[in-house]
């Protein structure tokens, strides 16, 4: 099955740059496409300095929803926002005031890869930090989610008015060019040994191998979703959401992973009427759970249920529940301006055609 790969390489255009990421572009693109992912074949897409957050994000759910081996290089910097400080891939237009709306927030990367199948996904990094963010991350790990593989290294911020080069992602693109991929954990260390004299004592290492059980259910739910069994997914999510129910409660973390899981699962079936229902219901069991309406599970839930309340043909469906998501944007604006309205927009529009 043929491999994918994104290479994603951003830091701000001004002068917040901390790192010049998007110099090890043309390196890692010089390395053959099956080396970069360990795959015969493999479908590359590269990103260099983009602009949009969501632009970002179409990509990578693209990519993750691809079958087959997925590795993911990440170059950058990271930055916190002040508000909920959490960690953020700052983009091209990323200033400190308008962070929340420019850069990429770190914990898209886990929900867009929460569904990957155990040991299908690896992320390769290259970050720096600001003094905020490095402070953080002294004591709160970097997540990418269970199902991910991640190696790499988060340097601190260097020193005023110079911009640090990728180094460690460098040292795995030469190695790359030598035409053999060896496996995560030897590269990452021999990437490592390259760059030791500048980073050793440091820098902030990262390698977590990521489950590799085929006992995974998430992974069988995968393998049903990707051979077009979209109703047998659903049933086997189901189950595991009814269980989770009757073990910890409906508002539970467990109930409502699974909830989101059949979310998804609505949408790669193309039920995107059933998709949004299942989102707004989630995020309002969040939201009636007490949490915040800028915590990120329940924006993420309301931009969800927004995105897929979009794809909805049928003009009733749309009608009955644009009323419940115009209701909750009023509650959770998100990260996109004009949300709302955008709601309220097409709802008038809906009306006029019933």
């Amino acid at each position: 099955m043929p491999g994918t790969v994104l290479l994603l390489a951003a830091s701000p255009l001004g002068k917040g740059r901390l790192v010049d990421a998007a110099s090890v572009l043309p390196v890692l693109a010089a390395v053959p496409p099956a080396v970069l992912s360990g795959t015969d074949t493999a479908n590359v897409v590269e990103l260099a300095d983009p602009l949009e957050p969501q632009a970002v994000l179409t990509r990578l759910r693209a990519a993750a929803t691809a079958p087959g081996p997925l590795t993911v290089y990440v170059t950058g910097q990271l930055q916190l926002d002040r508000k909920q400080r959490l960690p953020h891939l700052a983009l091209a237009r990323t200033t400190a005031p308008t962070l929340r709306y420019t850069a990429f927030p770190w914990h898209w990367f886990r929900e867009e890869l929460r569904l990957r199948p155990a040991g299908a996904t690896t992320l390769v990094l290259d970050l720096h930090a600001d003094a905020e963010t490095w402070e953080l991350l002294r004591s709160t790990p970097l997540d990418a989610g269970r199902a991910t593989a991640v190696h790499g290294r988060i340097a601190p911020p260097p020193s005023r008015r110079s911009v640090a080069a990728p180094a460690y992602m460098k040292a795995v693109a030469t190695i790359l060019r030598s035409g053999f991929r060896p496996p995560p954990e030897q590269l990452h260390q021999q990437a490592l040994a390259r760059i030791a004299q500048e980073s050793a004592g440091r820098d902030i290492v990262i390698s977590a191998q990521g489950p590799v059980s085929s006992g995974d259910p998430h992974t069988a739910i995968t393998t049903a979703v990707q051979a077009g069994r979209h109703q047998d997914a659903d049933a086997l999510a189901a189950r595991h959401e009814q269980a989770a129910v009757a073990a910890h409660g409906p508002a539970s973390e467990e109930a409502l992973h699974w909830a989101e899981v059949r979310a998804d699962l609505a949408m790669f079936a193309g039920d995107a009427a059933r998709s949004c229902r299942t989102w707004l219901a989630v995020a309002t069991a969040r939201l009636n759970a007490g949490q915040a309406v800028d915590a990120p599970a329940v924006e993420s839930a309301v931009d969800r249920a927004h995105h897929q309340w979009g794809q909805i043909s049928d003009s009733a469906q749309a009608r009955d529940l644009g009323a419940g998501l115009a209701a909750l944007r009023g509650r959770v604006p998100g990260r996109r301006e004009g949300a709302l309205d955008h709601v309220q927009r097409q709802l008038r529009q809906l009306q006029t055609q019933g």
